[in-house]
Parts: structure tokens; sequence; C-alpha cells
């Protein structure tokens, strides 16, 4: 067989099935691969919200979309050039996203008559047949009998055969994009340890979906894509949860302070529960709690007796820690809690990733009860983002809002992970005496930051009151006097506003410092705009991109860097909310563009907005 060999920049695949098919494991193997080549990438995983969805319908297609290339890359892609559906409700769910000429690898089988009925297609409509797909290259193989060939000497039921499906798919694309499989085969072995019957199987079929690419005359192309061109390090693919758990582990080994999680599960945030149970070597401590209010006030305790409180959750659960956050405030001490975002309200969309719980964490609670509030942009941000929120929390003696979101939370990147030596120290101090011009403690006495001393329980001579109600001033006793309370909403929301002069100042993360169009962004957001943003002012386009890590307070410079534009745009995932903190702060009449799908905005959208707005 003559084999086409094709070198290609970048790749964009999208692999979709049942809930049941293994399209997630089969994506995150090959994003696996694909970093241990070298080459920069990006993904974007989709799931249904229920655990086992209706098998063959719209609603239970599960997607991962892996884009990798050999130049730097911001985003999983607009458009796939491969499309591997599992069935037909796989396909027709994402055709749309495939690019006109674009592949697709079917599943024959999952394209019978009860596959295209659950899909929704018109009685005697196969899109396989009617001639719909002229456009497209379609290479067509009957996975799941070529599946259940390979195991035929296997003495497992037919159920257990076909979950190796993927296997088979997986196998063929390794072929067709060059690639090896050790690190697929040891991945098999090390989950599979105990299963030895699960682990041949997996093996076997893997091979088979190898061999059948290698010597098929149906199909006859193979591809490279070279080594990205990147900073010279060791990197490691890593994806925003994870990232974010290491950074809280970097943060309390920083400031030689144990670390104590009280969480409740929740999607898309329970994964951080997850990594940090398995680093109790480090200290940390980890609590599932009974519901969210369990799992705060559980941390809210932490924090007092002089560990690092931590939680985690996502929008849902923000709402039932209101209460208990407002307590944090009142008692002034250090506590962060993580909102992985989703689409909401309600239970709303769990897998689907959505930016609209800023102006909770922005005004969400009873009382004026200001939080400082810090965003994460892409999934190795979220370790740096981790850090910088527990060192805000331990030096200002508050607690923090950190805000990520679903596609932040299960999307992967390559990360060039630091080294302790190059982490900076997180200076923590306790207050242990009295000092020499001091008679009595006084647990509201501020430095110049306005921040109080953070005291351990059962320090002798600095014994003090604390609780929710609230204090007077200095000594922290209750007090229900008017002019005390305006002078204490004063002082806590001024403390807050004092961190800005402690973070850095924001910078432009490209185009020019005076231009026609800013825009600005928050969150996952940034890969959208950049890429945007690159080809615009390749083009010409006087446009320039802020992104704010830091939201409440914002940097000490926004609102200068936002007077050297004409026009200022904000494109969110959700319908407008940190354009009304912009526009109420700045008095600019800034423009929004709002996409509440779902899905990520995409570069292709922002050009077209920003093209009509010059």
């Amino acid at each position: 067989m003559t084999e086409k060999q094709e070198i290609l920049q970048e790749v964009v695949i999208k692999f979709a099935g049942d809930s049941g098919d293994g399209m997630q494991l089969t994506g995150s193997q090959f994003t696996n691969n694909t970093a241990l080549l070298g080459l920069d990438l990006a993904t974007f995983p989709d799931f249904p919200a229920e655990i086992r969805a209706p098998i063959g319908t719209l609603p239970g297609v599960s997607g991962y979309q892996l884009r990798f290339s050999s130049d730097r890359i911001y985003t999983p892609g607009d458009e796939c050039d491969v499309l591997v559906a599992m069935n037909a409700a796989a396909l027709k769910v994402n055709l749309s996203g495939l690019k006109k000429s674009g592949k697709i690898i079917v599943n024959v089988d999952g394209f019978d008559a009860k596959n295209l009925r659950l899909a929704n297609y018109p009685e005697g409509i196969n899109p396989l047949e009617d001639h719909s797909l002229d456009n497209y290259e379609v290479i067509k193989m009957d996975v799941t009998k070529m599946t259940r060939e390979a195991l035929k000497e296997f003495t497992m039921g037919t159920k257990e055969k076909d979950r190796a499906k993927n296997m088979f798919v997986l196998g063929f694309l390794y072929w067709m994009y060059n690639r090896d499989m050790e690190n697929t085969f040891n991945f098999l072995k090390e989950k599979f340890s105990k299963k030895a019957d699960i682990l041949e199987s997996n093996l076997k079929v893997l091979q088979a979906g190898y061999h059948y690419a290698d010597t098929t005359e149906t199909f006859t192309g193979r591809y490279t894509v070279a080594k990205a061109k990147m900073e010279t390090g060791v990197y490691r693919s890593i994806m925003g949860n994870q990232a974010l758990a290491y950074g809280l582990i970097a943060a309390a080994h920083q400031s030689g302070l144990n670390l104590f999680l009280g969480s409740y599960p929740i999607t898309p945030a329970s994964d951080i529960l997850h990594e940090l149970s398995r680093y109790k070597t480090f200290g940390i401590k980890t609590f599932q709690a009974e519901d969210e209010i369990a799992a705060i006030t559980a941390a809210i305790g932490a924090s007092y007796g002089g560990s690092i409180g931590v939680t985690t959750t996502s929008g849902p659960g923000m709402a039932l820690k209101a209460e208990a956050m407002g307590l944090a405030v009142m008692l002034e001490i250090p506590l962060l809690i993580c909102d992985i975002q989703r689409g909401g309200p309600s239970t709303g969309l769990p897998t689907k990733t959505e930016q609209s719980d800023l102006l909770q964490a922005y005004y969400g609670r009873n009382g004026e009860c200001p939080i400082p509030v810090i965003a994460t942009s892409t999934p190795s941000d979220c370790f740096d983002v981790a850090f910088e929120a527990i060192r805000i929390a331990i030096q200002h003696m508050t607690p923090v809002i950190l805000l990520s979101d679903g596609y932040i939370a299960n999307g992967a990147e390559p990360w060039k992970f630091p080294q302790t030596a190059d982490l900076p120290k997180i200076e923590t101090s306790f207050k242990t005496s009295l000092s020499e011009d001091e008679i009595k403690f006084m647990p509201y006495s501020r430095d110049e930051r306005l921040v109080r001393p953070w005291v351990i329980p059962g320090t002798t001579g600095l014994e003090h009151r604390i609780g929710g109600l609230e204090k007077q001033n200095i000594t922290g006793n209750i007090s229900y006097d008017s002019d005390n309370h305006q002078t204490m909403v004063k002082i806590r929301e001024q403390k807050i506003e004092n961190i800005a002069f402690s973070i850095p100042k924001q910078k432009l993360d490209s185009g020019p410092e005076k231009g026609k169009v800013l825009i600005i962004g928050w969150g996952s957001t940034y890969g959208a705009i950049k890429s945007a943003c690159i080809e615009l002012q390749n083009q010409g386009h006087l446009v320039s991109h802020a992104h704010l890590r830091y939201i409440r307070p914002f940097p000490e410079n926004l609102g200068a860097i936002i007077k050297n534009f004409e026009k200022v745009l904000i494109p969110e995932i959700n319908n407008g909310q940190l354009i009304k903190i912009i526009r109420d702060k700045y008095l600019v009449d800034a423009k929004g563009y709002n996409k509440i799908m779902g899905i990520p905005i995409t570069k292709g959208e922002i050009i077209t907005v920003v093209k009509e707005m010059v």
C-alpha cells in the first residue's frame, strides 16, 4: 500500500459519542500523547450533566475537542478538522462545527435504524447514504464489529467487549498522526493492573485499531505536526482544577501554614477536592462536608485556628455559602472561596461553562460586605491565581473569592511548572504577645493598611471576643452604635480598596498603548480575545487587549488605560456583568458582546464584532 505523508501546522480533532463511549478518556489519552511530543495544545471537554445520559440521544452526546499545533495557540479552535462520530447523535450535534472538506471518522454501527431514530433523523434518512456529507471526507469503519472480532477469543460478554471501542479509534488515530502508543500502554497497565482481562482486551483493541489503519485500502493518509516553538523548559499537560490544587499546596508550603479544604461535591469543582485529598503528606487536610454551609464554616474554623481555610464550590453552592462569607468578613480572617462557575440559575447547566457569578461574587451577600475577587484565565494560570489569592487572604486578613469556570477547570494546556526555589515566600505573621505600649489586646486595632492582627485562639494574654455581630472599632466588643457601624462599614471597604496598592498595575496583553478599541476581558475569554487581537493587529487595526486578574479591587491604573482608547469592548459568557461594574466605576460607554450558550466565545465572533466597531 502506498502511504501518503503530510506535514501539518495544526489539527483540531473532536471526539464525540455517547457518554458511555469513553470519549473523554480517548481525548485525554490523545492529549497526553500530544503533550509528550512537545506540541502546544488546548482542549475543551464537553459532556452531559447526567452520569448516564440516555443512550443514542442528542442530550447524551459527550465530546472532547483537542487542538494541537507547532505554533503557540490559545484556544481549542473555532472549527474542527476531524470529527470522530461514534453514532448518529454525535454527528448531528457536532457537524456544524466541522470545517468544510473536513474528515469524518464514523462508526457505521452507530447509524442503524434505532440510532437514527434516537438522533431525531426523519424516517428513512441516513446521512451516511443520502449524499449530505459529500463535501466532507468520510472514513467509514464498523468499529463495533472490528472490536468484537479482535476480542473473539476473550470469554467476556458482548457488552464488556464493546466498552473497548474507544481504544480502536484511539489506535487508528495514533497511526493516522504518526504517534507512538507507549504512554497509553503504560496508562492502561497502571489503571487495570488488577484486572488482567480488561487490560489485555484494551491493549488488544488499541493495537487492532492501529494495524487496521496501517493495512486498510480505504484510507492512506498519514500526518505529522512538528514540535512547537516554545520557551525551553520542562512542561507537563495540566488541567485547570489540577493547577488550582497545586497552587493551593504551593501557597501553603510558602506560607508555612497547614491547608484545610472544607468542601461539598459539586460539578465542576469536585476535582479540586479529589486532587487535594491525595496530598496528606504535605499537611493538607480535606473534609467532605454534609452540605455547602458545613463546608465553609469548617473552613472558617480552620482559619480561626491558624490554618489556611479553603472551600470550593460552584454557583448554587455560592448562594448557600453567602451568610458564612459575611461572617468571615465580619471576623476579618483569611479564607479562600473558589467558585468554579457553570450555567445557571438554580441547577442550570451543571456541565456547561458560564461566567455568570461575577455579580454574585461582587455583591451577593447581605449588608455592606466587600470581598476581593480574583479570576483565572487559563488552566495553567489557575496555579498562579490560587497562590496569589492565598497571599491576599493572609496578608490582608480577608476572605477572597477566586473565580474559575468549567471551561478552564476541565481544559488542558502545556504548563512550564515552577520550582519551589522560584516561588516567593508568603509572609505570615501571628500576634503572640502584647507590645510594650499595649495594656490590653485590641483585636480590631489596625496597621497602616487597615489590617487587624491574626491571633491563634488560646494565646496567653490575647484572649478576645469574636462573632458575627457588629464590632466596636478597635476593641472588638459588640456594638449597636449607629456612628460606630458606619465607621466599621467604611473601614472594611477601605481595607479592601487598599489591596490595589499591593497588586501589580494592569498591563496590556497586546496592542498599542493608545488606539481605536480596547478589549477588556476576564476569565476564560482570554484565549479567544488574545487570538482575535493578534489577527486584527496583523491586519493593521489599532486594537489592544487588557485581561483582568484582579476585579475587586481593580488595579489602580486601569482607569488611565481605558481613557487611551476611543471605544471599549467587553466580551463575556454572561448577559453583561463586568460591563456594569466598569461603566459604574469609570463612567465609560463600554459595549458588550455576550454569549450565554454554555460554550466559549470564539475568536471569529470577536473579530466580527471589532470590525463592526471600527
